[in-house]
C-alpha cells in the first residue's frame, strides 16, 4: 500500500539533519539566559536529570513512531499516531488519537515557526550590524528596539530564511535539505569552537572578579542552596529546556525518522543526535555567551537571564573588542542563523510533507503554499514592534503544547502501540542495545515527569495572570492559535479517512506492512 518515498542520500547526512534540527536558538540563545536566570550550577541538576529521564527515551520514541509511519509512507504524525494506536484499540478510536496527534503537530510547526523564523532574521540583521558595526557606541538596548520597530529592515531579513527554506524544500529531502545542513552543520561547529576558544581565553579585561573563569565557575558551581530554594521554578525551565532544545513534541523528529530506510538503525542514531545536540549545547553554547557577558558586563547583568542577552549585551561585548569584535560579533549571529536555519527547515518540511501526502499536491507546489503560509502567519509578528503577539505564541506553543504532544507520545507510541512492540521497533537493525531500563523509564517516570511539568507550568501561568489578560494583541494569537487547531483537526481526518476509509467504516485493522 505504501508508496515509493524519498530517503536521506547517505547516513552521515540523516544524522547532521536530525542534529541540524534538534541544534537551533534553543542551545545559544535560550540555553545561556535559562542557565543564567536559574542559578547557574544550580540549573545544571535537574537538567541531566530531564535529559536521562525525559530527553533521550522521548528521542528514541519519536524515532521509533517516525520509521513505523514511514513505512506506511506517512511523514506527518496524524496517521502515525492512528497506526500505532491501532494495536490496541479499534480504527475508529484510534482515529482520535489520530487527530489529537495531527492538530498539535500541525499548530507547533506552523505557528512556532511563524515567530522563529523572525529571530533568524534577526540574526541575519545583526550579523549585518555587527560586520558593519553598525551598534558600536550605540545604546544596545534602544538599538534592539529601534531594529524590531524598522519593518522594512524586519521584513527584508524575514526574507533572507524564508527564501532559503524555500530552495531547500523545493528541492527535495536528499538534494535540498540534506544537502544544506551539511553545508551549515559544519561551518555551525566551526564558528562554534572559534567563539568559545575566544570566550574561555578572555580573562578579566574589566575587572579582576569579573572573569571568563568566574563565568565558567557560575555555569558549573553545583549550587545545591540554590536549587533547595527555588527547586520547582528550576526544575520546569530544565525540563521545558529539553523539550525545546531537542525539539520534542514537534513532530518533526518523526517526519525526519519517516525518511529512514526500514532496516536503518534508529537506536544509535538518536542517541547520536541527542549526544550532537547536547555537545553543540553545554559545550559550546554554555561557554559562549555567558563567560563572554560575565568578564565584560559583570555578574549582575548576566544573572538577569535577560530575553536580550544575545541581542542587547552581548553586541556590547563585541564593541569593546574593536575592530575584532567585528568579526567575532558576524560570527556569533550567524552561528544563530545557522543553528535556527537547520531547526526551521524541519518544520518547514513537515508542512511540506503533510501536503504532499494527505492532499496528492507535488513537493515544489506545496514548498510554493507554505512559504505563503508562512508569510501570512509571519505578518502579525513582523508589524508587532511591542512584541505581544510573539510572546503569547511562544506561551503556548513554544513551551506548551508540545508537551501536551510529548505526552501524547507516550500514550500513543508507548502504551497503545504496546512496549514490546515500540523495543522491538526501535532495534530493529540496531547497531546498539538499549538498556530495558530504559523501557521502564518510559512506562513510569516519563510521563509522570511529563504531567509534573505540565501542572507546574500551568499553575505558573496562573500565578504571573496569563490566563487574564485581555490585551487585543494577546487575544489575536489565542485565537490564531485555536484557529489553527481546527484545520490541524480537519486536515487530520481528512488524511486519514482518506487513505484508511475502509478501515474505519468496518472498525477493523486491514492494512498492514511489515
Amino acid at each position: 500500500m505504501s508508496r515509493e518515498r524519498e530517503t536521506w542520500a547517505t547516513r552521515f547526512g540523516l544524522i547532521l539533519s536530525m542534529a541540524g534540527n534538534a541544534i537551533g536558538l534553543g542551545n545559544f540563545w535560550r540555553f545561556p539566559r535559562l542557565l543564567a536566570a536559574n542559578g547557574g550550577g544550580a540549573f545544571m541538576i535537574p537538567y541531566f536529570i530531564a535529559l536521562l529521564l525525559l530527553g533521550i527515551p522521548l528521542m528514541w520514541v519519536e524515532w521509533s513512531i517516525g520509521r513505523y509511519g514511514g513505512k506506511y509512507g506517512h511523514g506527518t504524525l496524524g496517521p502515525m499516531f492512528y497506526l500505532m494506536a491501532r494495536e490496541s484499540v479499534k480504527p475508529r478510536t484510534a482515529l482520535i488519537f489520530g487527530i489529537i496527534g495531527g492538530m498539535l503537530a500541525f499548530a507547533v510547526t506552523t505557528l512556532l515557526n511563524s515567530y522563529y523564523i523572525h529571530v533568524i532574521g534577526w540574526t541575519a540583521a545583526y550579523a549585518i550590524y555587527s560586520a558593519t558595526g553598525s551598534y558600536y557606541g550605540a545604546n544596545t538596548v534602544e538599538f534592539f528596539n529601534n531594529h524590531i520597530a524598522n519593518t522594512s529592515m524586519v521584513l527584508t531579513t524575514w526574507f533572507i530564511p524564508m527564501i532559503i527554506l524555500f530552495i531547500a524544500a523545493y528541492r527535495g529531502v536528499a538534494k535540498g535539505i540534506e544537502l544544506f545542513n551539511k553545508i551549515m552543520m559544519p561551518l555551525l561547529y566551526v564558528f562554534a569552537v572559534i567563539l568559545a576558544i575566544r570566550s574561555i581565553t578572555t580573562g578579566a579585561p574589566v575587572r579582576p572578579d569579573w572573569s571568563s573563569w568566574a563565568g565558567l565557575q557560575y555555569s558549573w558551581n553545583p549550587d545545591f542552596e540554590t536549587l533547595r530554594s527555588n527547586f520547582w521554578v528550576i526544575s520546569l525551565a530544565a525540563a521545558g529546556q529539553i523539550f525545546f532544545t531537542l525539539s520534542l513534541g514537534m513532530g518533526i523528529i518523526h517526519n525526519y525518522a519517516s525518511y529512514v530506510k526500514k532496516d536503518d538503525d534508529i537506536a544509535l542514531a538518536g542517541l547520536t543526535t541527542a549526544s550532537l545536540n547536547e555537545m553543540a549545547e553545554v559545550i559550546l553554547g554554555g561557554t559562549v555567551a555567558i563567560p563572554l557577558a560575565y568578564a565584560y558586563l559583570g555578574p549582575d547583568v548576566v544573572k538577569q537571564g535577560s530575553l536580550g542577552l544575545a541581542f542587547m549585551a552581548l553586541p556590547n561585548v563585541f564593541t569593546a573588542l574593536g575592530d575584532a569584535g567585528r568579526v567575532f560579533g558576524m560570527l556569533w549571529f550567524l552561528l544563530l542563523f545557522f543553528a535556527g536555519w537547520t531547526s526551521a527547515i524541519a518544520m518547514y518540511n513537515y508542512l511540506v510533507a503533510l501536503l504532499e501526502e494527505d492532499l496528492g499536491i507535488n513537493r515544489r507546489l506545496g514548498s510554493l503554499i507554505v512559504f505563503i503560509l508562512y508569510f501570512l502567519l509571519g505578518l502579525p509578528v513582523a508589524l508587532d514592534s511591542s512584541l505581544t503577539y510573539f510572546g503569547e505564541l511562544d506561551n503556548w506553543v513554544g513551551s506548551y503544547l508540545l508537551v501536551v504532544l510529548g505526552l501524547f507520545d507516550v500514550i500513543v507510541g508507548v502504551y497503545l502501540f504496546k512496549p514490546d512492540n515500540l523495543w522491538k521497533e526501535l532495534h530493529t537493525g540496531a547497531l546498539i542495545r538499549v538498556p530495558s531500563l530504559f523501557k521502564y523509564i518510559l512506562m513510569t517516570l516519563t510521563p509522570i515527569y511529563i504531567l509534573i511539568l505540565l501542572v507546574g507550568t500551568t499553575i505558573d501561568y496562573y500565578n504571573q495572570g496569563v490566563f487574564a489578560q485581555a490585551d487585543p494583541l494577546i487575544v489575536g494569537a489565542r485565537i490564531a492559535i485555536i484557529l489553527v487547531l481546527i484545520i490541524g483537526a480537519i486536515e487530520t481526518y481528512y488524511g486519514i479517512k482518506k487513505k484508511y476509509s475502509k478501515e474505519l467504516a468496518e472498525n477493523r485493522k486491514i492494512i498492514v506492512v511489515e
